[in-house]
């Protein structure tokens, strides 16, 4: 049985993606920082219906939490054989406004989270030349947000990781892609208000948000081992935004 390892999976798009991978079957790797009531909600959730899963504390902005997370998940389940990058923030601010402390966190959270943990993951790939590796961007990585410089920035940086990355573990039978997400509704979006919300949705060609069901099925595409010939690739779901 294969085993899935989805960063901030106790809410949104890494919850659904975590539900959607116990339902194919895999074990799961839930990981969380804070929500560790809606990580146990969702551990509950995938043993009730027979699945397998573990639900991980880890900070995966530091390396040797990073560790740690992956140094558990082979102890219950063996190798991971597919990484799901999803744990990130978003923040809104006007550039002149980001504080130093902001962007490091920013970057943190985004950026070195993914470096961390694919660096963790990929030795145990590369000895067994077979993995799969997924990390979640944003529509804003590819056109940039205003008032969103540094969390546009981040997502941009994980685009080139998971480019230049595909390239380099591709011999050993590894895939790295991307998914860019649009307006998705999820708790990260629930500063908004409601006018922002249908802004939002008319904005959006196909009138509505995405669900985090809709990225998950994305997710479970490029996991799955047809799909070797699919490397260094940047999928945007996001309703015809850009």
């Amino acid at each position: 049985m294969s085993t899935v390892l989805v960063t901030g999976s106790a809410r949104g798009i890494g919850a659904a993606t975590a539900a959607l991978f116990a339902d194919m079957g895999y074990n799961v790797v839930i990981n969380y920082n804070t929500s560790k009531n809606a990580a146990t909600a969702l551990l509950e959730k995938i043993t009730a219906k027979g699945g397998k899963a573990i639900a991980v504390q880890a900070d995966v902005s530091k390396m040797s939490e990073a560790q740690r997370l992956f140094d558990e998940a082979k102890k219950a389940f063996g190798n991971v054989q597919v990484l799901v990058n999803n744990a990130g923030i978003a923040q809104q601010k006007l550039f002149t406004d980001i504080s130093e402390e902001d962007y490091d966190r920013m970057f943190g959270c985004n950026v070195k989270s993914v470096f961390n943990c694919c660096q963790c993951v990929l030795p145990d790939m590369i000895h067994n030349k077979y993995g799969r590796i997924i990390n979640i961007s944003s529509m804003w990585g590819v056109t940039g947000a205003s008032c969103e410089v540094h969390y546009s920035a981040s997502k941009a940086a994980v685009i080139g990781l998971t480019k230049a990355l595909a390239r380099e573990v591709a011999p050993s039978g590894i895939t790295v892609n991307c998914i860019a997400p649009g307006v998705i509704d999820t708790p990260m979006n629930s500063g908004f208000d409601e006018d922002t919300i249908s802004a939002l949705k008319e904005e959006t060609p196909v009138g509505r948000l995405g669900t985090s069901e809709e990225i998950a099925r994305a997710v479970a595409f490029f996991a799955d081992e047809k799909s070797g010939f699919i490397t260094g690739q940047t999928l945007g779901i996001d309703g015809g935004f850009i």
